[in-house]
């Protein structure tokens, strides 16, 4: 009997032990960290669409379908985090601190764009002055995705100082997108509806290549 219960050991052990290896081959295999940031929040609005629509709604709003679609359709792909989940102003400082905790694999700031021209439209995107090569093929493969699959207009990938890319360049790829000008009838009234916004964030969250 001692013997028939020692050879069930031996066996146990001799399964379970390529199950643990594979195991920690798995754990070390992390998912890529990214970061979504949805723009303004709480007392600062953001740009206000002329239908009313405020950008900083706009913006977490496609922010959290960018969550549920990581996690329905890519089955959690992506360690996914947002700068803010709910309507609360978080300064600029804590948005960038949190890239430099969590070192993630790409940093995505999302914004509603704004003119004086009601004409204006189209999308834009943004990586930081002393961007290298990285942000610019992510930022260019995000656009030209947008527009082959939803026909936006393309504005071009453009360069600029704002403080969650100028903080944040040396530690991450990291692009800032602004989804439209709620300035404009035409796209004011399609960010407004929540199956565009959907359509919206599966696009983005698709077009990612890092």
């Amino acid at each position: 009997m001692e013997v028939i219960k020692r050879m069930w050991i031996v066996l146990f052990v001799m399964g379970i032990i390529p199950f643990c290896i594979c195991s920690s081959q798995e754990i070390l295999k992390k998912r890529k960290v990214i970061i979504i940031d949805p723009g303004h929040g709480g007392t600062d609005s953001g740009a206000i669409a002329i239908n009313g629509y405020k950008e900083k709604e706009m913006a977490l709003e496609i922010a959290k379908e960018i969550l549920k679609w990581n996690k329905t359709v890519l089955n959690n792909k992506y360690d996914i985090y947002l700068t803010r989940y709910t309507d609360t102003l978080i300064s600029l400082s804590h948005r960038t601190k949190l890239v430099r905790v969590l070192h993630p694999n790409l940093f995505i700031s999302l914004h509603g764009n704004n003119a004086n021209n009601p004409n204006v439209r189209g999308i834009e995107v943004y990586i930081s002055v002393h961007a290298k090569s990285q942000p610019v093929k992510i930022a260019t493969h995000i656009m030209v995705h947008l527009n082959e699959k939803l026909g936006y207009k393309v504005r071009g990938v453009k360069k600029a100082n704002f403080q969650v890319l100028r903080k944040t360049v040396n530690i991450c790829p990291a692009i800032l997108i602004e989804l439209g000008f709620l300035s404009n009838k035409d796209e004011a009234d399609y960010l407004i509806k929540k199956e565009n916004k959907q359509a919206l964030a599966l696009a983005i969250l698709m077009s990612i290549k890092i």
